[in-house]
């Protein structure tokens, strides 16, 4: 019995890391950025196992062939509209999943942080039938259950993140059907959760709390007593928060993104970003958890993979990347 229970403890180890394996999001926002070819066998040779694209990025597409890294491809916002005919997703799913049999689809990011508040707010009406589509579509070709649809929000749709507790959505009307199609269908939300931004936004400034590296609880929710020592897991437990509110409490949360630049703003340095990057990718693969979601590891994808010199507006957009456009590593990451 004891030796069965050892096997069974070391089986549960094994699932728990296997599930905490960190991803890389792979914009290609760049005129100076490595080969598609050359990116797939960067994440190869680094042990990076999952992959992040922003849209079904054909020569992305066929370097991944063969390979076993994960990936979440992009629905771009401008093609949702194009997707809220049934015969538009069958179409899609045709020619960007179907057609590459021998890539390891994971997700189907439909639309990223569509904002009601933003001029994305054009996209709105869109989003939920386009997942309902593209997952109609996985269906029928039997994919549903290994390819799961969802979308990418982030912290701005949220209305109230501090304390945790009080998370809620701005326009809950937008976001309330996609959380219950999303939960019938046991499908994760996907969020964008970005500590670099709350800084920047919090009065107090405390960097060590938004880099990992304060000594001991710096937050302590007063509606449930449960104690903050880092602003990520502030941060997301108000998603899981403000899910509750309307009808997700149980909805899992897949971090898409979340990262720290290098150059270009406040706190914006080589040394806050190794920190932040070589801290959360720690953080996420333990099975802590946060403090509303104890006991799990967080599937998380760091942006980015490059620094990418033609992104912005703001000037720290350029410079998130974990590796030089010279696919040179800027900070020594151990990834898995």
């Amino acid at each position: 019995m004891a030796s069965r229970l050892l096997l069974l403890g070391l089986l549960v180890n094994l699932l728990m890391l296997t599930d905490a394996r960190v991803g890389v999001c792979n914009g290609r926002i760049g005129n100076n950025l490595p080969s598609e070819k050359e990116t797939v066998t960067l994440f190869q040779t680094n042990g990076i196992s999952r992959m992040r694209i922003y849209d079904p990025n054909q020569a992305t597409l066929d370097a991944l062939r063969g390979t076993n890294i994960e990936l979440m491809v992009g629905v771009p916002n401008d093609d949702l509209q194009s997707l809220t005919d049934q015969n538009g997703a069958n179409t899609w799913v045709s020619n960007n999943i179907l057609k590459y049999p021998n890539v390891n689809f994971k997700y189907i990011a439909v639309g990223n942080e569509v904002d009601p508040d933003k001029e994305s707010k054009k996209y709105m009406t869109y989003v939920l039938p386009a997942m309902r589509n593209v997952h109609n579509a996985l269906r029928a070709a039997g994919l549903d259950r290994q390819i799961k649809v969802s979308t990418a929000t982030y912290t701005g749709l949220l209305t109230n993140t501090y304390p945790p507790s009080d998370g809620a959505f701005k326009v809950p009307g937008f976001i309330q059907p996609i959380i219950t199609f999303l939960v019938e269908n046991n499908l994760p939300m996907l969020a964008n959760i970005y500590p670099y931004f709350g800084y920047l936004g919090d009065p107090n400034k405390n960097l060590q709390y938004a880099l990992f590296t304060a000594q001991g609880n710096v937050v302590t929710d007063s509606k449930n007593r449960l104690q903050y020592s880092n602003l990520f897991d502030a941060m997301l437990d108000a998603h899981y928060a403000a899910q509750a509110r309307v009808g997700g409490g149980n909805l899992e949360i897949v971090v898409s993104e979340s990262g720290w630049p290098s150059n270009g703003g406040e706190a914006a340095t080589l040394d806050n970003a190794g920190k932040y990057y070589r801290n959360l990718i720690e953080h996420v693969r333990g099975t802590k958890g946060t403090p509303l979601k104890p006991g799990r590891s967080i599937e998380t994808y760091l942006f980015a993979m490059f620094d990418e010199n033609n992104k912005g507006p703001e000037e720290t957009e350029k410079y998130f990347g974990v590796f030089t456009p010279r696919k040179e590593s800027k900070y020594g990451l151990n990834f898995n």
